[in-house]
Protein backbone atom coordinates (compact mmCIF):
# COMPACT_ATOMS: atom_id res chain seq x y z
CA UNK A 1 0.00 0.00 0.00
CA UNK A 2 2.78 2.16 0.72
CA UNK A 3 4.50 1.63 -2.43
CA UNK A 4 1.22 2.49 -4.38
CA UNK A 5 0.49 5.43 -2.76
CA UNK A 6 4.47 6.58 -2.08
CA UNK A 7 5.02 6.95 1.14
CA UNK A 8 7.02 5.49 3.38
CA UNK A 9 5.46 2.70 5.56
CA UNK A 10 6.75 4.82 8.49
CA UNK A 11 4.23 7.27 7.35
CA UNK A 12 1.13 5.32 7.13
CA UNK A 13 1.59 4.05 10.38
CA UNK A 14 2.04 7.55 11.58
CA UNK A 15 -1.85 8.02 10.60
CA UNK A 16 -2.95 4.31 10.97
CA UNK A 17 -1.90 2.13 14.15
CA UNK A 18 -2.15 -1.34 12.99
CA UNK A 19 -2.64 -3.51 9.82
CA UNK A 20 -6.16 -3.93 11.04
CA UNK A 21 -7.14 -0.24 10.62
CA UNK A 22 -5.51 -0.53 7.35
CA UNK A 23 -7.67 -3.53 6.26
CA UNK A 24 -10.73 -2.21 7.98
CA UNK A 25 -10.66 1.00 6.04
CA UNK A 26 -9.90 -1.00 2.71
CA UNK A 27 -12.53 -2.79 3.05
CA UNK A 28 -14.98 -0.39 4.06
CA UNK A 29 -13.88 1.69 0.91
CA UNK A 30 -15.24 -1.08 -1.05
CA UNK A 31 -18.44 -1.51 0.50
CA UNK A 32 -19.25 2.43 0.35
CA UNK A 33 -18.52 2.33 -2.94
CA UNK A 34 -21.46 -0.18 -3.36
CA UNK A 35 -23.90 2.75 -1.52
CA UNK A 36 -22.14 5.68 -3.39
CA UNK A 37 -22.51 4.32 -7.06
CA UNK A 38 -25.53 2.06 -7.00
CA UNK A 39 -27.95 4.81 -6.59
CA UNK A 40 -27.04 7.28 -9.19
CA UNK A 41 -26.60 4.16 -11.67
CA UNK A 42 -30.93 4.16 -10.79
CA UNK A 43 -31.15 7.26 -11.58
CA UNK A 44 -33.40 8.44 -14.72
CA UNK A 45 -34.10 4.37 -15.32
CA UNK A 46 -37.77 3.78 -15.31
CA UNK A 47 -39.01 -0.11 -15.72
CA UNK A 48 -38.23 -2.26 -12.55
CA UNK A 49 -36.41 -4.79 -14.96
CA UNK A 50 -34.38 -1.69 -15.85
CA UNK A 51 -33.68 -0.98 -12.63
CA UNK A 52 -32.58 -3.94 -11.64
CA UNK A 53 -30.08 -4.81 -14.38
CA UNK A 54 -28.62 -1.25 -13.76
CA UNK A 55 -28.17 -1.82 -10.07
CA UNK A 56 -26.57 -5.12 -10.98
CA UNK A 57 -24.26 -3.82 -13.39
CA UNK A 58 -23.16 -1.14 -11.32
CA UNK A 59 -22.62 -3.67 -8.22
CA UNK A 60 -20.49 -5.97 -10.30
CA UNK A 61 -18.70 -2.94 -12.15
CA UNK A 62 -17.21 -2.10 -8.35
CA UNK A 63 -15.91 -5.92 -7.67
CA UNK A 64 -14.36 -5.62 -11.71
CA UNK A 65 -12.41 -2.70 -10.98
CA UNK A 66 -11.68 -3.75 -7.32
CA UNK A 67 -10.69 -7.26 -8.31
CA UNK A 68 -7.40 -7.11 -5.06
CA UNK A 69 -9.98 -5.46 -2.89
CA UNK A 70 -12.97 -8.20 -2.90
CA UNK A 71 -10.09 -10.94 -2.78
CA UNK A 72 -8.74 -9.51 -0.19
CA UNK A 73 -12.27 -9.25 1.88
CA UNK A 74 -12.38 -12.73 1.32
CA UNK A 75 -9.36 -13.59 3.14
CA UNK A 76 -8.97 -11.08 5.66
CA UNK A 77 -12.30 -10.02 7.45
CA UNK A 78 -12.32 -12.70 9.91
CA UNK A 79 -8.81 -11.14 11.21
CA UNK A 80 -11.23 -7.63 11.74
CA UNK A 81 -11.74 -6.82 15.16
CA UNK A 82 -15.69 -8.16 16.24
CA UNK A 83 -16.91 -4.07 15.91
CA UNK A 84 -15.20 -3.62 12.45
CA UNK A 85 -16.64 -6.56 11.69
CA UNK A 86 -19.94 -5.57 12.52
CA UNK A 87 -20.11 -2.15 10.65
CA UNK A 88 -18.40 -4.16 7.49
CA UNK A 89 -21.66 -6.58 7.75
CA UNK A 90 -23.82 -3.80 8.33
CA UNK A 91 -22.78 -1.77 4.88
CA UNK A 92 -23.06 -5.12 3.41
CA UNK A 93 -26.91 -5.80 4.73
CA UNK A 94 -27.60 -2.27 3.30
CA UNK A 95 -26.11 -2.24 0.20
CA UNK A 96 -27.82 -5.70 -0.59
CA UNK A 97 -31.09 -4.13 0.08
CA UNK A 98 -30.73 -1.97 -3.12
CA UNK A 99 -30.21 -5.28 -5.10
CA UNK A 100 -33.56 -7.03 -2.71
CA UNK A 101 -35.57 -4.04 -3.18
CA UNK A 102 -35.24 -3.72 -7.22
CA UNK A 103 -36.32 -7.76 -7.14
CA UNK A 104 -39.48 -7.25 -4.95
CA UNK A 105 -40.45 -4.41 -7.35
CA UNK A 106 -39.60 -6.96 -10.28
CA UNK A 107 -41.89 -9.56 -8.54
CA UNK A 108 -44.45 -6.75 -7.67
CA UNK A 109 -44.50 -5.38 -11.31
CA UNK A 110 -45.13 -9.45 -12.21
CA UNK A 111 -41.68 -9.55 -14.44
CA UNK A 112 -39.92 -11.69 -11.80
CA UNK A 113 -41.66 -14.98 -10.47
CA UNK A 114 -42.52 -14.95 -6.35
CA UNK A 115 -39.01 -15.90 -5.57
CA UNK A 116 -37.16 -16.00 -2.56
CA UNK A 117 -36.07 -12.45 -2.14
CA UNK A 118 -32.76 -13.07 0.38
CA UNK A 119 -31.65 -15.94 -1.25
CA UNK A 120 -32.03 -14.68 -5.29
CA UNK A 121 -29.91 -11.44 -4.02
CA UNK A 122 -27.21 -13.17 -2.55
CA UNK A 123 -27.19 -15.06 -6.12
CA UNK A 124 -26.46 -11.86 -7.57
CA UNK A 125 -24.09 -10.88 -5.21
CA UNK A 126 -22.15 -13.40 -5.40
CA UNK A 127 -22.57 -13.89 -9.71
CA UNK A 128 -20.92 -10.21 -8.98
CA UNK A 129 -18.18 -11.42 -6.93
CA UNK A 130 -17.27 -14.11 -9.25
CA UNK A 131 -15.60 -12.08 -11.70
CA UNK A 132 -13.38 -10.51 -9.01
CA UNK A 133 -12.47 -14.06 -7.83
CA UNK A 134 -12.17 -16.17 -11.12
CA UNK A 135 -11.15 -13.36 -13.58
CA UNK A 136 -7.43 -15.26 -13.81
CA UNK A 137 -9.96 -17.63 -16.01
CA UNK A 138 -12.53 -15.88 -17.02
CA UNK A 139 -10.80 -13.24 -18.70
CA UNK A 140 -8.63 -15.39 -20.77
CA UNK A 141 -12.49 -16.61 -22.23
CA UNK A 142 -14.74 -13.10 -21.97
CA UNK A 143 -14.34 -9.69 -21.54
CA UNK A 144 -15.81 -8.32 -18.46
CA UNK A 145 -18.95 -7.09 -20.40
CA UNK A 146 -19.31 -10.27 -22.31
CA UNK A 147 -19.50 -11.86 -18.38
CA UNK A 148 -22.19 -8.91 -17.38
CA UNK A 149 -23.84 -9.81 -20.23
CA UNK A 150 -24.38 -13.48 -20.61
CA UNK A 151 -24.40 -13.79 -16.20
CA UNK A 152 -27.56 -10.96 -16.52
CA UNK A 153 -29.18 -13.44 -19.31
CA UNK A 154 -28.49 -16.38 -16.96
CA UNK A 155 -29.78 -15.36 -13.28
CA UNK A 156 -32.85 -13.77 -15.06
CA UNK A 157 -33.79 -17.14 -17.19
CA UNK A 158 -34.82 -18.48 -13.94
CA UNK A 159 -37.45 -16.03 -12.51
CA UNK A 160 -38.74 -14.26 -15.73
CA UNK A 161 -42.47 -14.50 -15.77
CA UNK A 162 -43.63 -14.54 -19.63
CA UNK A 163 -44.07 -10.92 -19.17
CA UNK A 164 -40.96 -10.47 -18.00
CA UNK A 165 -39.26 -11.85 -20.88
CA UNK A 166 -41.32 -9.26 -22.98
CA UNK A 167 -40.24 -6.56 -20.88
CA UNK A 168 -36.42 -8.34 -21.28
CA UNK A 169 -37.19 -8.29 -25.11
CA UNK A 170 -37.96 -5.05 -25.20
CA UNK A 171 -35.42 -3.58 -23.45
CA UNK A 172 -32.71 -5.56 -25.52
CA UNK A 173 -34.14 -3.82 -28.35
CA UNK A 174 -33.64 -0.23 -26.67
CA UNK A 175 -30.28 -1.31 -25.93
CA UNK A 176 -29.36 -2.16 -29.43
CA UNK A 177 -30.45 0.98 -30.71
CA UNK A 178 -28.82 2.61 -28.38
CA UNK A 179 -25.56 1.21 -29.18
CA UNK A 180 -26.49 2.12 -32.90
CA UNK A 181 -27.04 5.24 -32.08
CA UNK A 182 -24.03 6.00 -30.12
CA UNK A 183 -21.88 4.31 -32.90
CA UNK A 184 -23.36 6.77 -35.54
CA UNK A 185 -22.87 9.54 -34.04
CA UNK A 186 -26.19 10.63 -33.49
Amino acid sequence: MAKNAKVSVGLIYQYYGEKEDLLFLALLEIVQAYKSKIPPALEQVETPLERFTAAVQAYCRVHANSSDTTMLAYRETASLTPAHRKIIKQYETETNELIAQCVRDCIAAGVFEDIDVDIYTYHVIMFSHTWALKSWYLRTRMTFDDYLERGLDLLLRSVLTPYGIEQQEKQALRARRKRRSAASGS
